[in-house]
């Protein structure tokens, strides 16, 4: 990969992506045929290598759904209450999956109004009926909900001849199953008649039509959320349903954080990525003192809705960042997976990252203006804009659990602004468009696979005339006034 020494700069030098240009090499396949798999953290593997943004107006469900049915991930935002991102992870985790585990019930005793009530709230047609003892009694559905009082109890209203699975079932044989009864849902169910899971037939044909999803060991799209290093409450609570934690704090290399993140790991059983990070002593320091650190985010103050650097002047440049990164964990001996964060505006910026030792790149600015981000939309002049703002603006801080990112630092000053975006429509043209972008760019390079790009490319400083525009041309939408 990309190292300091070999690229003649001053290590006093903080560079970034505009700095430098990757140089064509020789190959021998096409773009189409170049691997982007690669690492999120030590032990989630990603399709492609683009991870959404934990910011209130970039990932909540829809977004991370996106993300992983193309292959990457999302991470979800914490400015909001614990039950709040826990609902939106759990979102995740059963947009599609070949048995459903944390299935929504009823009881008998509930009325129909109360399950039509139930299905709206969580967007389901169709709810098993379990007694006390969690035994299936029947199942009751959106049909069966339209066509009922709402006052008359659910047992009156109940299909009580249900097809059930048992918990070996394959996927083929549930298609089966529900072709030959004519069901869209499947309820598993153990010896004793009680209910352990279910199975619908949206979710099974999604396994068929997003073959490079990021899914878990039973089937279901990962995800991730953010935590602050100083709540173990809620990081403890969510990893009971997130396949990764990520610290989210805008510096990480800060003796409390450090110790907070160490009682983090220390309880909960999923990967933990720690960060921001920017410097080789942050690395170096960070990780020795932690245990079954699964990640590294780096990069402090790039981002397009970040004003830490233009405020205080201090910061990393994120493609320096990466390559500081990557000095450490050589020396360290560790072969952790690198988040690029911050400034990533295409798949060149990407390309570069991965070429200093990333794995992966963190985006904001690229997704906030899709139509799957949470962000409003308003029309200016005639087109529509997706509002995207930093986590360390005035307005996200004024949200419940956004301040507590600054707060351990005693800092009184906003770090983020707000900008409108032009709406770019769905997330899978964009990931589409960077996947493209970056098989491209890594054809030019000459290599096959990330491992390849990290360890092959070749790039050299540019200087800020070398691909200037010619001053007589006028490109379309451009004014010569």
């Amino acid at each position: 990969m990309v190292r300091l020494s070999e690229l003649d700069i001053e290590k006093s030098y903080a560079f970034s992506f505009d700095d430098f240009i990757l140089l064509p090499g020789y190959i021998d396949i096409e773009p189409n045929e170049i691997s982007l798999a690669t690492k999120f953290s030590l032990n989630i593997n990603l399709n492609i290598p683009f991870v959404s943004a934990p910011m209130d107006t970039v990932t909540e469900a829809e977004m991370a759904i996106t993300l992983a049915r193309n292959g990457g991930i999302g991470v979800i935002h914490r400015n909001n209450s614990i039950e709040e991102q826990i609902e939106q992870v759990k979102k995740v985790k059963r947009a599609e999956s070949f048995i459903i585990r944390d299935v929504i019930t009823i009881s008998p005793d509930m009325t129909v109004g109360e399950a039509a009530r139930v299905m709206q709230e969580h967007g389901i047609s169709g709810l098993p009926v379990v007694d006390e003892n969690n035994k299936l009694l029947g199942i009751i559905t959106g049909r069966d909900v339209r066509f009922a009082s709402p006052e008359i109890k659910v047992r009156e209203a109940m299909t009580t001849d249900v097809i059930t699975a048992h918990e070996k079932i394959t996927p083929e044989e549930s298609i089966e199953l529900m072709k030959k009864y004519r069901i869209e849902k499947l309820p598993v169910v153990d010896k004793d008649g009680k209910l352990v899971g279910l199975i619908t037939y949206k979710d099974v044909s999604l396994r068929g039509k997003f073959k490079y999803a990021t899914r878990d060991e039973n089937g279901r799209l990962r995800v991730a959320a953010a935590v602050s290093p100083f709540d173990l409450e809620r990081a403890i609570k969510l990893s009971k349903y997130a396949d990764a934690l990520v610290i989210d704090v805008a510096h990480f290399h800060n003796q409390n954080v450090i110790s907070a993140t160490y009682k983090i790991i220390k309880n909960v059983d999923v990967d933990v990525i720690i960060g921001n990070l920017g410097t080789k002593e942050g690395v170096l320091d960070s990780v020795s003192k932690l245990e079954k650190v699964a990640g590294l985010r780096v990069g402090i103050g790039s981002g397009s809705v970040c004003t830490t650097t233009q405020i205080t002047k201090a910061g990393s440049p994120t493609l320096y960042a990466v390559a500081l990164a990557r000095e450490a964990l050589e020396e360290l001996g560790a072969d952790i997976p690198i988040i690029a964060d911050g400034g990533i505006r295409n798949a060149g910026d990407i390309v570069l990252a991965i070429a200093f030792g990333a794995s992966s790149a963190m985006m904001g600015y690229i997704f906030a203006g899709c139509k799957e981000s949470p962000s409003p939309m308003m029309m200016i002049g005639g087109r529509y804009y997706k509002l995207h703002r930093g986590m360390g603006s005035a307005s996200a801080r004024q949200k419940r659990m956004a301040v507590d990112r600054y707060a351990k630092l005693s800092k009184e000053i906003a770090e983020g602004t707000e900008a409108w975006l032009p709406y770019k429509g769905e997330a899978t043209t964009v990931i589409q468009e960077l996947v493209a972008g970056l098989k491209a760019a890594m054809g030019y390079a000459g290599v096959k696979n990330i491992k390849e790009l990290q360890t092959k490319a070749k790039v050299r400083r540019v200087s800020i005339s070398a691909f200037a525009k010619a001053p007589d041309l006028l490109f379309p939408g451009e004014s010569k006034y």
